[in-house]
């Protein structure tokens, strides 16, 4: 009697993770990198490109959910670097096709970032989304697919800018105010009373 019981409960743990089929296919696209970087295969099998990708981004537990929760808690602190985005194909029964976007910072400060906004459709669920910390060992597998070591030149978006940049704004900013303010001045003393 205990075994049937303990193969019904075992069955009722499997079948969700049976159900969590994974991408066929993956690409990354960003600023800075001039080419779109492809994964295919099998996003289930570890060891594989994409298997790699989709464990190292926190796809599944980001999909599907995971106990325990390996999600961080919110958004990092830290600076983030650019934003590059992922791009899944998740082939579905029937002939259906469920594609899901993946927001990806790879020079984060404190290791590779990803999140995956929540509410996506994946077979007959939502994705559960948040965000994931891949750390070095996710961008160590985007550089081995062609992603630049280190941040693009044209590495687009505020979030990576250099602070001297921000500071030259600022100080043009100034500048640019003393001057109308000493013009305005000069043209008052110059205005004939």
């Amino acid at each position: 009697m205990k075994r049937p019981l303990f193969l019904l409960m075992l069955a009722g743990l499997l079948a969700p993770a049976a159900l969590a089929k994974g991408p066929s296919e993956a690409t990354v696209t960003g600023p800075g990198i001039g080419k779109t970087i492809s994964f295919t295969g099998s996003g289930e099998a570890s060891g594989t490109a994409l298997g790699n990708l989709t464990e190292y981004t926190g796809f599944f537990p980001a999909a599907f959910g995971q106990s325990p929760n390996p999600m961080l808690g919110g958004r990092p602190a830290e600076r983030l670097g650019p934003k590059f985005t992922i791009h899944y194909v998740v082939p579905g029964g029937n002939g259906a096709t469920f594609r899901l976007t993946q927001d990806l910072y790879p020079y984060a400060r404190g290791g590779a970032v990803t999140y995956l906004k929540p509410g996506q459709a994946i077979f007959d669920s939502r994705s559960l989304g948040g965000w994931y910390r891949g750390g070095d060992v996710l961008k160590q597998t985007l550089v081995r697919a062609g992603l630049p070591a280190t941040v693009p030149r044209d590495g687009g978006g505020t979030d990576w800018t250099p602070l001297p940049t921000w500071l030259a704004a600022v100080a043009g900013a100034l500048l640019l105010l003393a001057v109308s303010a000493f013009a305005l001045r000069r043209a008052r003393v110059a205005a004939p009373a």
